[in-house]
């Protein structure tokens, strides 16, 4: 487990298909602590997570699921995921207790959503740290660039370029992927140099 922007603790787990890492965030709130798309937590972490506490689980997409149900289990903590993404995951065994909005405020974070590669796919803005916090939405990777994942995993491509797109309207300046490298500092011209690559159609 390590500490970034301060005091958000992130562990990770390598996926070797993917050639990179699988990352969590644990993000301290004074009304209860929040637990971004967690990865299977070692002895080690859990130990942390129970020690410090979890009251939310919160799930960018509905393959983000990971450990969450363990990590609930174990914590008491209650996990959320948009109603759009939420039917596919509890198909796939996840245990849910609440919905995600648009717009909605979870703590210091912001729901923005960015549908595309599933029609519930969500991040979240933190303002006050000038952070986004992405799952599927884009990944980093390779290392100090912002890319997208394939198409063939994706619901709707041009949807989700589109959302990707509009994240370019927030204010921020470091991006935490769910998938590969985090971008500290300067990412917002890191996503628009991906955007610059979609090469969108102007609006007729």
């Amino acid at each position: 487990m390590e500490t970034i922007l301060g005091d958000v603790l992130t562990w990770s787990w390598f996926s070797e298909p993917h050639g990179y890492n699988f990352n969590s965030l644990l993000i301290p709130d004074p009304a209860g602590n929040l637990c971004i798309d967690p990865v299977e937590p070692n002895d080690e972490v859990m130990s942390e997570l129970v020690r410090m506490g979890v009251s939310r689980i919160i799930l960018t997409n509905r393959n983000h699921v990971r450990a969450a149900n363990q990590v609930r289990e174990r914590t008491g903590a209650r996990s959320y995921m948009h109603p759009e993404d939420a039917a596919y995951a509890k198909a796939q065994g996840a245990v849910l207790d609440g919905e995600l909005h648009d717009g909605e405020r979870i703590g210091a974070l912001t729901v923005i959503g960015v549908s595309g590669k599933s029609p519930g796919e969500v991040a979240f803005l933190w303002p006050e740290r000038k952070a986004l916090i992405v799952g599927d939405a884009v990944v980093g990777n390779p290392p100090g660039h912002l890319s997208l994942l394939r198409e063939r995993v994706m619901d709707d491509p041009a949807r989700l370029r589109r959302s990707v797109q509009q994240l370019l309207a927030l204010d921020f300046d470091t991006i935490l992927v769910g998938d590969g490298v985090s971008v500290i500092g300067d990412a917002k011209q890191r996503l628009r140099e991906l955007v610059d690559s979609f090469r969108l159609p102007t609006a007729s």
